[in-house]
């Protein structure tokens, strides 16, 4: 009797680690999941423990497998999607970090992101990379790890500088991808998608810039290959000796958006989803053509298949909305996240209340990294269901800026739009997406779909899957949200969110 094989997915995320296996009509049949610590040392820093994500990734592999009842021999492939921007280095002799992980959120760089603004850098940056000049990006935040972490004792008579050790290829650089990559199989691998998130990457010539590599003082021996997206050569293969006990092809990776996207089946230009972590990335397949932004948003590489040309995307990123109801469970407002579509729907509007959550500045299209969160409209009045309600309606209002930059950008007019994550399951604020942007908002049944792209990457680099028809079969419609709010009322109250993002603007300023 033959053996059922399945497709794995690590989803390496910004508050956790998830590993799910697919089976061949994209169903999950295994998951397991694990937090790890959320790292604060100073105002505006936040950090991860590379060292813990990995024992994470080995345990929730082995948990899912177990509990399961499956064997890792039915493993036909691994994929692996993860948080991206997130950047550490670490020594190539131990493997060890040299200091924790720099997360995506971390705006600890503002000040040299400036610099390079002042410095007329930032259209250079754009022009080669597709990206804004922020902190978001990981060429600042190795700059600072390689300024600032403690020199690494070695045999030599003294510390050695991290710089000089890195130019000898004594020092990894990486996002969350390459570090997992290189633990499951050895190999200092990358692929095109979390590169383009470096701002070191040149998404048209498709290879590392030696420009931006010494602005930032970045030796290109520290770098990691850089691979398609689904790799019909593989990333390498799991060592049969170690935690998993079989010999796994690593085949596929991709940015956690860009494997939204493809888990989504956006294979075709036009096709666009918006991914409600975190925060939400909203991405629109451009092709083979990287479509250049003059409304905020970045160009960027969507995936990559074996013997194909890059597929570009464009992407508004947006970087509080899911973290913006973290923080009414914070500050008390509510004790769960379930509870905000029965408070929100206990009031029929916000009363004039708007919540701008610019936690940790603003993303596209707006790129304000000295932005701040804001309350205004409140009135004696206010009670804690407008606040909450105001929380849901930002996370609409911030995907219309976006969904206004994509449409003026590509020239598409969007008719729908394909959406997952955690928040999609509020119904309440899929309808108020509808609304706020005027299409229909599509969730499907199998909303993991982070984890489902990559796995879907590497069953197609294995030949689980043959073809991207098979992976759209697969794809199912749970509900469908139309525009039931008048465009006038719909675009009267996004003038007024306008205004209370003014507000919000260059507020953290040097004491």
């Amino acid at each position: 009797m033959t053996t059922e094989h399945f497709v794995g997915a690590i989803d390496q995320g910004t508050t956790g680690t998830r590993f799910m296996m697919f089976d061949h009509g994209g169903q999950v049949i295994a998951n397991a999941y694990e937090t790890h610590e959320q790292i604060y040392p100073e105002p505006g820093w936040v950090e991860h423990d590379p060292n813990e994500i990995w024992r994470n990734t080995q345990s929730v592999m082995t948990d899912a497998l177990s509990n399961a009842g499956l064997e890792a021999e039915q493993l036909a492939a691994i994929g692996v999607t993860n948080q991206r921007e997130t950047t550490l280095l670490w020594d190539a002799d131990t493997g060890q970090p040299i200091h924790n992980a720099l997360v995506w959120q971390d705006r600890r760089t503002t000040d040299r992101v400036e610099e390079l603004q002042e410095a007329g850098m930032a259209e250079t940056i754009r022009e080669k990379t597709g990206l804004e000049v922020d902190a978001y990006f990981s060429a600042t935040k190795a700059e600072w790890i390689l300024d600032n972490a403690d020199p690494i004792k070695t045999q030599r008579a003294r510390p050695a500088d991290l710089r000089e050790r890195a130019a000898d290829g004594e020092i990894k650089f990486g996002t969350i991808d390459t570090w997992l990559i290189e633990k499951l199989t050895g190999n200092h691998i990358t692929d095109v998608t979390n590169a383009s998130r470096t701002m070191l990457y040149d998404i048209h010539e498709g290879d590392w810039d030696e420009e931006l590599l010494d602005e930032f003082g970045i030796a290109r021996e520290m770098l990691p290959e850089v691979r398609p997206s689904s790799d019909e050569n593989h990333y390498g293969t799991t060592d049969p000796d170690d935690f998993l006990g079989a010999e796994v092809p690593v085949a596929g990776a991709l940015g956690d958006q860009q494997a939204a996207l493809f888990g989504q089946t956006c294979f075709d230009p036009g096709d666009a989803k918006n991914t409600y972590g975190t925060g939400s990335f909203f991405l629109m397949n451009t092709g083979e053509e990287a479509v250049e932004s003059e409304h905020g948003l970045l160009t960027t590489v969507g995936f990559q298949r074996s013997g194909e040309p890059i597929q570009y995307a464009l992407e508004g990123s947006i970087f509080i909305t899911g973290a913006a109801i973290e923080w009414l469970v914070d500050v008390e407002l509510i004790e769960d996240p379930a509870e905000t579509e029965s408070l929100a729907r206990s009031v029929d509007s916000t009363d004039g209340v708007y919540l701008v959550p610019a936690f940790t500045g603003l993303g596209a299209p707006h790129w304000d990294g000295r932005a701040r969160g804001t309350i205004v409209g409140m009135t004696r009045g206010t009670t804690k269901e407008h606040i909450v309600r105001a929380t849901l309606e930002s996370i609409a209002y911030q995907t219309r800026d976006v969904a206004e930059a994509m449409e003026a950008d590509s020239g598409i007019e969007m008719s729908s739009l394909r959406v997952d994550g955690g928040a999609v399951k509020n119904n309440f604020l899929c309808q108020l997406q509808a609304d706020s942007i005027g299409s229909e908002i599509v969730r499907p049944v199998v909303d993991e779909t982070t984890a489902l792209g990559s796995a879907y990457a590497a069953g197609l680099a294995v030949g689980y899957w043959e073809t991207a028809d098979e992976l759209r079969d697969n794809w199912q419609v749970d509900r469908e949200f139309a525009p039931e709010m008048a465009s006038t009322e719909a675009d009267r109250k996004y003038g007024r969110w306008q205004e209370a993002v003014e507000r919000s603007l260059n507020w953290a300023q040097e004491e």
